[in-house]
């Protein structure tokens, strides 16, 4: 499953966020579950995550029992402003007014798919980044450095 492209969206009077249709038709409910889980974001955006996703990846952490300070500050951080926002019948998620006060979002936003996730942006703070965003031949080309020295780490083990 990946989400792709850009859309924008309006955040209702009841803070429903309509998921767009070509976003909604990848997710799975068997695969996904029944919900998105709103976190903060590594971009200082909101980010939705298919519930069962965000599970996973918070089983890869690990137990914060015997964590480091570093994972247990992130724990902290991440999953008490976290929240589980299930999907309506009518592909909506009502988001969280301490979210939506957080990120400043009302009215028309942007949502974004990225991979495994889908981010919500103000429309002119996506504008704003697109302007200031490497070209694509240079993301390109930093992407195969990354991937060739990951590859050299993973085969020096």
């Amino acid at each position: 499953m990946l989400f792709l492209g850009h859309f924008e969206h309006t955040i209702d009077t009841k803070n429903r966020l309509a998921i767009p249709a070509e976003l909604r038709d990848v997710f799975d409910e068997e695969i996904h579950g029944t919900a998105f889980v709103a976190a903060p974001g590594a971009t200082g955006s909101l980010w939705l995550w298919p519930e069962r996703t965000f599970a996973d990846l918070a089983s890869e952490l690990g137990g914060s029992l015997l964590g480091d300070e570093d994972q247990i500050d992130f724990e902290r951080v991440i999953f008490s402003q976290s929240a589980r926002c299930p999907i309506d019948s009518a592909g909506r998620i009502r988001l969280p007014d301490r979210l939506l006060t957080r990120y400043g979002l009302s009215g028309s936003v942007m949502v974004m798919g990225v991979r495994d996730h889908l981010e919500v942006i103000l429309p002119e703070d996506w504008r704003r980044e697109q302007a200031s965003l490497p070209s694509e031949r240079d993301v390109w080309r930093r992407a195969r450095q990354a991937r060739a020295a990951r590859s050299e780490t993973e085969g020096g083990r």
